[in-house]
């Protein structure tokens, strides 16, 4: 069996830029829109192709949130692309992100449509019937079933083989879902496989992953709850398994919802929290855009999240 070297010529990688660069400037290749400026513009016009982004936070912190209005948003930002989304979601059941999808559209909160004691009137009822029968028109698939690294590649390499060229968006939620195999003696071994199979995927099919992940116990040191100091910010080290996902990482954000660890003013600049649903994303690695910290809006009762302007700083005295 004849050896084929690994390597190529660098003329081919600047033929690829050059290529790249003229396909963005056409117009003929695009990154992802999400509904948010300000997200659009710390990265590369959204979340572009062959590229992971990975969202960490704490628990009720907007992540999965913000995961799910990108996916919901996504074909109605982006008419002209032809792609598909597979989700793995370890998290949740399918039944309970289509009702947050319902509760999305309807102003209507989760127990007011699930609750017995709630009386759903026809015309909303009627309302999720209608964006039901037109959101299943979008190539969404769901895998619900939780799953090794190798389980996740083969089912991957069975779907991009079914739908050969099509881009498809993957999202995971989240990260320490994902089973363990026998020969992984703990979590950071699985983390550290999983961002090898992130990298070796992206580099082999046309697909974007958006992956999810908690935090580690550093951000519950009570000094980091003190009004106005930089210990408020999430960083890198924050992400679970930060040493074995950096690496893999185009872009990394941490979310923060400083009420939730009763922060009146956040960060040494002293930025005034008016509520619990103000929500700040770190943006702590954008490989191909801007690092930076921006203010958003969680409306749960609507199960989305909307721009802020950035608040006022306490006046020092």
């Amino acid at each position: 069996m004849s050896k084929k070297p690994a390597w190529n010529g660098q003329h081919e990688s600047f033929n690829e830029a050059l290529k790249y660069m003229f396909q963005r400037q056409s117009g003929e290749e695009k990154s992802i829109y999400t509904p948010w400026p300000k997200f659009n513009d710390a990265t590369t016009d959204g979340l572009e192709w062959n590229t992971l982004t990975v969202i960490g936070g704490r628990p009720g912190s907007g992540k999965t949130l913000i995961k799910d209005q990108i996916i919901r948003e996504s074909f109605i930002l982006n008419p002209e692309d032809k792609f598909r989304v597979l989700e793995f979601q370890f998290e949740m059941v399918g039944r309970t992100s289509a009702i947050r999808e319902f509760s999305s559209i309807t102003g209507k909160t989760y127990k007011e449509l699930c609750s017995a004691g709630s009386v759903i009137h026809s015309d909303v009822l009627n309302e999720c019937h209608q964006y039901a029968k037109e959101r299943v028109k979008y190539p969404v698939d769901i895998i619900g079933t939780p799953m090794t690294v190798n389980q996740m590649r083969d089912q991957i390499d069975m779907y991009m083989n079914e739908h050969k060229g099509v881009k498809t968006i993957i999202t995971l939620d989240h990260t320490i879902l994902v089973k363990r195999a026998p020969y992984q003696n703990n979590r950071l071994d699985m983390l550290f496989e999983l961002g090898e199979f992130f990298t070796q995927v992206k580099r082999e099919y046309p697909v974007l992953f958006i992956a999810l992940s908690q935090l580690n116990r550093n951000i519950d040191n009570p000094d980091r709850a003190i009004d106005g100091k930089y210990g408020n910010y999430i960083l890198e080290s924050d992400i679970f398994g930060s040493d074995a996902m950096l690496q893999h990482a185009d872009t990394l954000i941490g979310i923060n919802r400083p009420a939730k660890q009763k922060i009146r003013f956040y960060g040494p600049d002293r930025y005034i929290i008016a509520d619990d649903k103000t929500l700040v994303l770190h943006f702590l690695k954008a490989r191909n855009g801007d690092t930076r910290m921006s203010f958003f809006k969680a409306q749960f009762e609507k199960m989305e999240i909307i721009e802020m302007d950035t608040p006022e700083t306490q006046q020092r005295r």
